[in-house]
């Protein structure tokens, strides 16, 4: 571990290490029983590991890339012990997350937000309620704000009071002001509002929180868009990122919100929390694979700290063990 610990720092590898610990183990778990009394690598043992992989989160599709790719690379008659398949599973893993979400697998993944322009940099965030929406809202705010950046929030989940007392609430945690309106209110003229504001006190970067209701697309579809509107008429360019954020502790059920939601918007960037009280960890292989959208940040604690950039490398080595004799 000294080469991540060297790159990404000891306490943020040990706190990423933690939040995916259950995940790890459950992963090991399953692993473990593939290879019980057995070495050859084989086509039953495949069809145990990709039986291993689905029961992990990762889902069949996902699954079956990677064991298309180890099958590519297997050599039928040789013996391979254990820490050799898991190294070639984890560099398949990693390739795999690589092509789908067309990102790089080095260490520069942190997303910057762009400085010195003539107006905020705009950022939308969606999801449905109860995901951590709003507390990862605030925890991008202090990541910001601890970056020197002047950041605004806007209140513009309107359908429920407690989503805007709470953005309130979290607002005056982190120092950050929040525009809002009362519950009801067009949640359009909140972003509105939100990005007049802004403009004129020569902010850096806002944060709209929208409602995320998908049990009748079409309205979200006609709110969501509703909003990128008004907000254009203030900057042309707004909003420049949608932000999905999605709950990992639901497993596939988070995959299919992303690509519902993805049906109604054009999702630029997703948010995976609560990965540090689950062991669906696997999840974030399956979307990063399947969805095309970078995954931006993951929640592996309950700390400001703990909404962490995604990093590939680093996400797989907590994740996969060099070998099934680690603990975790």
């Amino acid at each position: 571990m000294g080469f991540f610990n060297r790159l990404f720092g000891k306490e943020k590898k040990d706190t990423l290490d933690q939040g995916l610990a259950k995940s790890k183990q459950s992963f090991v778990e399953r692993i473990s029983r593939v290879f019980t009394g057995r070495r050859r690598i084989d086509g039953d043992l495949l069809d145990d590991l990709e039986e291993a992989l689905v029961s992990s989160d990762l889902g069949i599709d996902t699954t079956e890339a990677i064991l298309e790719r180890l099958r590519k690379r297997a050599t039928w008659e040789a013996y391979v012990d254990q820490g050799e398949l898991m190294t070639m599973l984890r560099e398949e893993v990693l390739g795999l997350i690589a092509t789908g979400s067309g990102t790089r697998i080095d260490a520069s993944m942190a997303y910057e937000v762009p400085r010195g322009g003539s107006s905020p940099h705009v950022i939308m965030i969606v999801g449905v309620n109860g995901v951590g929406k709003t507390t990862s809202i605030a925890k991008l705010a202090h990541r910001y704000s601890q970056q020197g950046l002047k950041v605004m929030l806007g209140a513009a989940d309107t359908f429920r009071a407690a989503a805007v007392d709470q953005l309130k609430v979290w607002g005056g945690r982190v120092g950050v002001p929040v525009v809002a309106q009362g519950m009801g209110s067009d949640p359009a003229a909140v972003a509105f509002d939100t990005l007049q504001s802004a403009v004129a006190q020569h902010m850096d970067l806002v944060l709209i929180d929208t409602a995320g209701r998908l049990h009748n697309k079409v309205n979200l579809m006609n709110e969501l868009g509703k909003i990128k509107r008004v907000m254009s008429k203030v900057i042309p360019e707004a909003p420049h990122e949608v932000w999905l954020v999605l709950d990992g502790s639901t497993g596939q059920n988070a995959l299919e919100q992303a690509k519902r939601f993805s049906e109604v918007t054009e999702v630029t960037g997703l948010v995976l929390t609560k990965l540090d009280g689950t062991a669906k960890g696997g999840v974030v292989l399956a979307i990063s694979d399947q969805m095309n959208v970078p995954v931006r940040f993951i929640g592996v604690g309950e700390k400001m700290e703990d909404l962490q950039d995604f990093h590939p490398m680093e996400f797989v080595d907590s994740l996969l063990p060099q070998s099934l004799d680690t603990e975790s």
